[in-house]
């Protein structure tokens, strides 16, 4: 089940977070009042329910977080053309700046989140209530907080760490903390939410959909992943598969409001349809990712705006027979959806993404769709541990969960490659595994320290990629509010 009490109206009216786009006056200016909250137990789960939902907002994972692919270059904008999604075409061909919209976008998306968990991390410690319902509510804290730090840190490097509430009387012009230290707090809340956290099979009824022990587990293999301690990636990998995960037996039940928060499921973003919400508020709870990208033109889903249209390159990197393409992708000759087939005309490359679309039978309204998006799944943690395994120089073990995740694919084993051709290898496959599920920058940029996506992105015609976009730019509209900001490197 949704968990339709992630959102509610008293925890937006709660917890408004008090650095927005729109800076109207309000007493008072600089502090939420809590001070009648925080008194029992249905107030705690009320709170961390709305600790979840900037991930949810356009901001980050309804928008901002899948276009990424379109920069790591699987796909194009699309859409309307001209200047339809200018700042995403802009991220794309490598001449961002500090006022790019998309940028700002996720510079600020993540903050609401911080802040909401600060609090929770500061209140609830003291409640009276039932020390289970404690314990999972600071996991969750914890590893919402980790993530939202997560996805700062790694699209703009130094980030402010901010670990309390601002309080009147605080500095409210952060400086910016050094990526290690950013990283090491991250680490930390992700070992208190293993700790704290319930195995997934513990969630029921409403709670479905909730962090756990397996997504905090996952998450910080992700974390050293992109640190490079192999040894712990592997390590973590393992819990994870002995909290009971496995593959789902068909790739695209990944993708389906029928089967969401499956066996292959670490953690998704839940959404909804019939929410009430307006389709372009932060209040939204359904996505719009179907509306989005479903082909321009077509009847096949409700709206059709023709986004995130997967490039000559990608579909040809697709091994024959490998199943996920007609999951993953429309292209011209491919298995009818929802009893229509697909005009290649409906597309600038002649292609569109499949992945994300529900039937235009089945939600007949562009701004319902409950599809939610997958932020980790099992199949991400056998690639981690894969790519791990062979960089400890364990090659041979590391064929195992590669070709796991290749047999549900169709495809046949890898055998006999040696260590920097198999490296090669779990990339691709991580590739075409993860498509369009907002993986792969991160992947070409931690790789050699980025040097990896650099000499990827210019193979593909990119000549403007360079280290400097290996981070966005810090937004200029926040430097301007805060001059201790410092910019990155060449911006």
């Amino acid at each position: 089940m949704k968990l339709k009490k992630y959102f509610s109206i008293a925890v937006l009216a709660l917890l408004v977070f008090a650095c927005s786009e729109d800076f109207l006056s309000k007493s008072p200016e600089d502090s939420i009042n809590t001070s009648n909250f925080f008194q029992t137990e249905t107030d705690a789960v009320t709170a961390i329910n709305g600790a979840y939902q900037p991930l949810q907002w356009p901001k980050l994972y309804n928008m901002r977080i899948w276009t990424t692919d379109i920069m790591a270059g699987n796909s194009i904008v699309g859409a309307g053309g001209g200047t339809d999604g200018i700042e995403t075409q802009d991220e794309a061909n490598f001449v961002t700046a500090s006022d790019n919209q998309g940028v700002l976008d996720l510079w600020r998306g993540p903050w609401p989140g911080i802040l909401r968990c600060n609090i929770i991390l500061q209140k609830v410690p003291e409640m009276t209530i039932s020390e289970k319902v404690k314990n999972r509510v600071l996991g969750e804290a914890y590893f919402l907080r980790a993530h939202y730090y997560f996805i700062l840190v790694r699209f703009f490097g130094d980030v402010p760490l901010t670990l309390k509430p601002v309080e009147p009387g605080d500095d409210l012009r952060p400086f910016r903390t050094p990526k290690a230290d950013v990283y090491k707090q991250i680490i930390s809340d992700l070992n208190q939410a293993i700790t704290l956290l319930p195995p997934k099979e513990q969630y029921t009824g409403n709670d479905v959909g909730r962090a756990s022990k397996g997504s905090a587990a996952g998450m910080l293999a992700k974390v050293y992943l992109t640190l490079g301690d192999w040894q712990k990636v592997v390590d973590l990998c393992d819990q994870v598969k002995s909290l009971g995960y496995s593959l789902n037996a068909n790739y695209g039940d990944n993708f389906s409001s029928s089967t969401e928060n499956s066996k292959e499921s670490l953690f998704e973003i839940q959404y909804v349809s019939d929410a009430g919400m307006g389709f372009w508020d932060n209040e939204n709870q359904a996505s719009w990712l179907s509306t989005f990208t479903g082909p321009r033109g077509s009847d096949l889903v409700a709206g059709g705006w023709g986004w995130n249209q997967p490039t000559q390159e990608f579909i040809n990197s697709y091994e024959s027979g490998d199943l996920r393409k007609d999951v993953t992708t429309f292209y011209e000759g491919c298995p009818k959806f929802d009893g229509k087939d697909y005009k290649k005309s409906w597309s600038m490359t002649g292609f569109n993404l499949r992945k994300f679309l529900v039937p235009l039978s089945a939600v007949s309204s562009y701004d319902n769709s409950p599809l939610n998006f997958p932020v980790l799944r099992y199949a991400d943690v056998l690639l981690m541990k894969a790519e791990a395994l062979n960089e400890l120089n364990r090659t041979a073990e590391a064929v195992a969960p590669l070709n796991e995740v290749r047999t549900r694919a169709g495809l046949g084993n890898v055998t006999g490659l040696a260590k920097d051709a198999f490296r090669l290898k779990v990339l691709s496959e991580r590739r075409m595994e993860l498509a369009f599920e907002g993986q792969r920058w991160f992947d070409l940029i931690r790789v050699n320290n980025g040097q990896y996506g650099i000499d990827f992105l210019k193979s593909i015609g990119k000549s403007n990629m360079s280290s400097k976009f290996l981070l966005f730019p810090v937004p200029q509209k926040e430097r301007d509010a805060n001059p201790n900001l410092t910019q990155n490197t060449g911006y």
